[in-house]
């Protein structure tokens, strides 16, 4: 029997690459929901290659071009936020890829976790935002969430066997991006163009842009405590630029395991899928004849506000990562607009976080009130 998967964001990176993982595993996967938000071409392309039970737009205005183009298959078409929401639920459904970008993909995470089905979380939004909210529905539901982030799934994959001993330390290994030796005077002339070009990843453009400043890193500590269960001050970030390293764990004994290999996505992604399994898959092996020079440095928080600002949230707790994640993805899209400067989201994010109301103990009401009212803040800032 094969197992039905649902792609939530299948036209973006994760969701592209994960086709490619069913395409080549065709007799284990078939894709049986694929969503999109905007990029409807994209979703009929492969919605006729792939020939999913159902697909949805998020953009309610791209509905009929999509029911139009797919309306020789036997594919139902749904349209809406409300929609992807409630066909993650499907009975049908054997685990749900969640691939959406930014604070978007709390809410079917949410449902489909409800549903009983396992998470393949690549959204790493979801966690960073609501992750005390997120672990107890999954543990009161018995639903395994299994990281995608390929620095997640390195830690475990480490973790595999070692259910019984107890971690002394996470660390989470960064490239360090494009601008990991500029100086501050050249941070402050960064244009789109160059942040947008990543050394070693290929990656969609919010993602890109968090890598550039180290935003994402510090969103990966924040999930690696939700993840992994360990103290703020059990999580360590080391900047790795060849990605050869994924992550590391450190044990009681001082033994510390470290998963390798290509930077490439569809690893941790087949990973997900197949666990506790492994299949054969063609990706690109590792050769060390051409890793001569593995190197590690401590990552830079003056010129990288960021990820001390996502640390502060750690320690803070309550809603502050909410409030970090929505003002980030604000001066993200402004920056992408060229009406923010690379420096200047930092401080519009740390003033956020000054200003908004603090929450210590949240409900996902108090997320969603967290949420608008942060966006709003944020733009003002940036005015």
């Amino acid at each position: 029997m094969k197992k039905q998967i649902a792609i939530l964001g299948s036209t973006g990176s994760i969701g592209t690459q994960a086709l490619q993982v069913i395409e080549e595993q065709s007799d284990q996967y078939e894709a049986y929901v694929l969503t999109a938000n905007n990029r409807v071409e994209e979703l009929i392309a492969q919605a006729r290659k792939f020939k999913p039970e159902a697909v949805v737009i998020a953009n309610e205005t791209k509905y009929a071009q999509l029911k139009e183009a797919l309306a020789d298959l036997p594919i139902k078409v749904y349209a809406g936020t409300d929609a992807i929401c409630q066909i993650v639920e499907d009975s049908e459904i054997d685990i749900v890829l969640t691939a959406m970008v930014g604070y978007a993909g709390l809410k079917p995470t949410m449902n489909a976790i409800r549903a009983r089905k396992p998470i393949a979380l690549a959204n790493k939004e979801t966690l960073v935002v609501a992750g005390e909210l997120i672990n107890e529905l999954a543990r009161l539901s018995g639903t395994p969430i299994l990281p995608v982030d390929s620095e997640h799934s390195a830690v475990f994959q480490c973790l595999a066997g070692e259910l019984d001993n107890p971690i002394e330390k996470v660390i989470l290994t960064a490239s360090g991006g494009p601008f990991r030796s500029c100086t501050m005077e050249q941070l402050a002339t960064v244009t789109k163009a160059q942040a947008l070009k990543h050394p070693n990843w290929d990656m969609g453009a919010k993602i890109t842009i968090d890598s550039a400043s180290m935003m994402n890193k510090g969103f990966e500590v924040i999930e690696a405590k939700w993840l992994f269960g360990v103290r703020p001050d059990q999580i360590e970030v080391v900047v790795h630029p060849q990605s050869i390293i994924h992550s590391m764990v450190q044990f009681e004994d001082g033994a510390v395991k470290a998963q390798l290999g290509m930077p490439d996505m569809r690893l941790p992604i087949q990973y997900a899928f197949s666990y506790p399994q492994r299949l054969k898959a063609s990706f690109p092996r590792l050769d060390f004849k051409m890793c001569t020079n593995l190197t590690f440095e401590q990552p830079d928080t003056t010129r990288f506000r960021n990820l001390a600002l996502a640390y502060e949230a750690l320690h803070k707790g309550g809603n502050m990562p909410c409030i970090v994640n929505a003002a980030n993805e604000v001066v993200v899209a402004a920056f992408l607009r060229d009406e923010i400067s690379f420096l200047g989201m930092s401080d519009v994010i740390e003033k956020a976080m000054s200003i908004v109301s603090f929450v210590e103990k949240p409900e996902y009401e108090d997320y969603v009130a967290t949420d608008a009212m942060t966006r709003r803040i944020a733009q003002e800032l940036i005015k």
